[in-house]
């Protein structure tokens, strides 16, 4: 009994070893797909440019969010953040150099006016119609605010 556990435990493992557990490709050679997102317009607008956005799961993604505007506005996605593999979110100066760059679990994206932040990450499970929207008091309820898909 002992003997035939033993052998139907290493005939598992064997199968185990032949199957593919990796994602298909090599997913560090895929080229960013680049989407912008203007938080606000430089008349201070209450806007997301666009407010509805859609993703697949198992691309990589560079969404850069630029604010054209005089005031500061938050990216605030949780449940989009929650879906995705952050790789990095880039800083840049006002002359489109990076000056930080950031890795880890990101929450939400604080754009100062002027400012952009560019946030490369690959999405890992579905999503449908996730909130979007500015966490600073009164901007959600002027309009800043949108959805998130993740096909």
């Amino acid at each position: 009994m002992k003997r035939k556990l033993i052998v139907l435990l290493f005939a598992c493992c064997m199968m185990i070893n032949s199957v593919n557990l990796y994602a298909e490709g090599d997913l560090t050679t895929q080229k960013a797909i680049s989407q912008t997102v203007y938080l606000g317009n430089k008349s201070n607008a209450m806007r997301f440019y666009p407010a509805h956005l859609k993703f697949e799961t198992g691309k990589l993604y560079k969404l850069v969010l630029h604010n054209p505007g005089t005031l500061k506005h938050y990216f605030t996605a949780e449940a989009f953040s929650r879906s995705i593999f952050t790789r990095k979110v880039e800083i840049k100066n006002k002359s489109n150099v990076t000056i930080s760059e950031v890795k880890g679990v990101i929450n939400e994206i604080e754009v100062y006016p002027g400012g952009t932040a560019e946030w490369w990450f690959v999405p890992i499970k579905t999503l449908q119609a996730a909130r979007l929207y500015c966490s600073i008091n009164g901007h959600a309820e002027a309009g800043m605010h949108g959805s998130i898909s993740i096909d």
